[in-house]
């Protein structure tokens, strides 16, 4: 695709991400404009109240400053008019990365991925500028830079991330794709290693998201009857619920991680002082948040199993690294000693006892040196069991996924008023080792572990089995006949195998032996200097010729 289609393609990408998320917070606003002040009021103060919100939803910070005739008619301490808010509704931030995420990909995909990313960046940079500068406001205001800067590595970064993961996956070609062969290329399953590390923190961080989401859903499942209540003391107007039901749901994604961070043990706070862990749970006075009502009042020892999710989800992680590990590179002598593929079924074993006559004649009088397959075994199994390897793996999912949930916990975790209500959400830096421990527990339970002895090894130790130990069952089960000439390299194949002195395979055997030729002679006895003895070797023996039409009933 031509490079300015893309660059189109990503400002108007760019455009939209920016667009919708204000949307989503000016459409609600409007209503309530319209139904709760019957349009009284001046519509323009709705547009730096929306910026406001998408902004705190994009992890900006806010400083909040009620005006005096707010604090004399609602009874409000001065000393509470000023404070910081910054728990932010991950809603808006996580509908930007992904936006972002798939407006990487995409200019990947049209082969142009590096114009794409900072076409798309700049006009995001320059959307977030004027919303920042336009929606400036006495009440809830931020600092100018941190209104540009935040939301726009919100954007950036998780559209490089996916930009550079969509080439490295498929390309064929550019700086990346080179980078990538030349990486693959390593010895010993090492370049597999990079592509092994992204997947398994993928799988784990989806997973801890997931459980984390599937933790909240039950707190709220069960503690729906105190969510009703506090909605109930709150006294509100169906306009005035509808408008905290919407910012509870934009919050749902930040209870999830509350959630992971419940079950990876550490747990989140719910003011300072306070703490709510599967450990044990102390909270004192909370805001009367509907969605609050879902934090328990007490918890069990019992709890402290949901530790184990963790572990399981670094296992699956360790399971599918592994077993891409040994898909890739790592049984190796399998590959060594396992014929080619045939063109058919009906052919596969006739071409492997080819091979076999064809290696042996080749071969012919050379001999093994002892020892040698026993050094061949130690090298293939050092090649085969790179555990330095699945070390490096081991280590790096295990890092990965403790930094991006300290991450999640970090952008989880704020203000949400003054005095006590200044501590809310996780600690990212407890939760962060608490995962990494977990997770390094559980791949390294599938990763390190050692390898059972298979196939293979039977196979080396054992020279009668040879290559038919790895041999496809398929050949086996062929249904189709064979050709005839599989007979005729059958026995070269035995004759070159008592020529060097080793034992026929299983690959130049038939199922189905075949009778000697009529007319052939004796098969020759292997002599003491692995050649052919003399006095075994036989005249061949003449037939009488059948006499030709018009020459019988003794007619001259």
């Amino acid at each position: 695709m031509h490079r300015l289609i893309v660059a189109l393609l990503a400002s108007v990408d760019a455009v939209i991400a920016a667009a919708v998320g204000l949307a989503v917070t000016l459409a609600p606003l409007t209503l309530l404009w319209v139904f709760g002040f019957g349009g009284g009021a001046d519509w323009g103060v709705l547009w730096p109240s929306a910026v406001s919100v998408w902004q705190l939803g994009n992890l900006v910070p806010l400083s909040i400053a009620l005006p005096p005739d707010y604090l004399a008619a609602t009874g409000i301490d001065a000393g509470a008019a000023s404070f910081v808010l910054s728990l932010a509704p991950l809603a808006f931030a996580g509908f930007t990365a992904i936006f972002a995420a798939r407006s990487g990909a995409r200019a990947s995909h049209a082969d142009a991925w590096l114009t794409g990313v900072l076409t798309s960046s700049a006009v995001f940079a320059l959307v977030t500028t004027g919303a920042a500068l336009s929606g400036a406001n006495g009440v809830a205001s931020a600092e100018t830079w941190q209104a540009i800067l935040v939301p726009t590595l919100l954007f950036v970064l998780p559209a490089l991330v996916a930009a550079i993961v969509t080439e490295w996956s498929e390309a064929g070609s550019g700086a990346i794709a080179r980078l990538r062969d030349r990486v693959e290329s390593a010895p010993h399953d090492w370049g597999e290693v990079p592509a092994l590390i992204a997947r398994g923190t993928a799988v784990v961080v989806l997973g801890l998201v997931g459980v984390g989401a599937a933790v909240a859903a039950v707190a709220l499942f069960a503690r729906a009857g105190q969510i009703v209540a506090l909605f109930q003391a709150g006294d509100v107007d169906p306009i005035g619920a509808t408008v905290i039901t919407l910012v509870q749901l934009a919050y749902v994604p930040t209870l999830a991680v509350w959630g992971m961070s419940f079950v990876a043990g550490p747990g989140f706070a719910v003011g300072t002082g306070t703490a709510v862990s599967p450990a044990g749970t102390q909270v004192g006075v909370i805001p009367g948040l509907p969605a609050l009502g879902a934090v328990p009042e007490s918890t069990t020892s019992w709890l402290l199993l949901l530790a184990l999710l963790p572990i399981a989800l670094g296992a699956l992680g360790g399971w599918i690294a592994r077993s891409r590990l040994l898909h890739a590179g790592g049984p190796s002598r399998t590959r060594m000693l396992q014929p080619a593929p045939s063109a058919g079924p009906a052919s596969s074993r006739f071409d492997a006892g080819k091979t076999a006559a064809l290696s042996g004649l080749l071969s012919g009088s050379a001999t093994q040196e002892p020892g040698a397959e026993g050094h061949l075994d130690d090298h293939l199994d050092a090649a085969e069991d790179p555990i330095a390897a699945r070390l490096v793996v081991t280590a790096g999912i295990a890092l990965l996924s403790g930094g991006a949930a300290a991450l999640l916990a970090w952008a989880a975790s704020g203000s949400l008023g003054p005095g006590r209500l200044a501590e809310f959400g996780p600690d990212a830096g407890p939760v962060g080792l608490a995962v990494g421990l977990e997770v390094l527990l559980g791949a390294a339970i599938l990763l390190l572990s050692p390898r059972a002895a298979d196939g293979r090894h039977s196979a080396a130790q054992n020279p009668a089995l040879g290559a038919a130990a790895v041999e496809p069952a398929t050949a086996d089960d062929d249904p189709h006949a064979e050709p005839p000439e599989a007979a005729a390299f059958a026995a070269v194949a035995a004759f070159a195998a008592r020529r060097s002195g080793a034992a026929p395979t299983e690959d130049a055997e038939q199922p189905h032996p075949s009778p000697p030729a009529r007319g052939s002679r004796p098969a020759p006895l292997p002599g003491t200097d692995g050649g052919v003895a003399p006095e075994a070797t036989t005249e061949p023996i003449e037939l009488p010729r059948s006499a030709p039409p018009g020459e019988g009933n003794g007619s001259q």
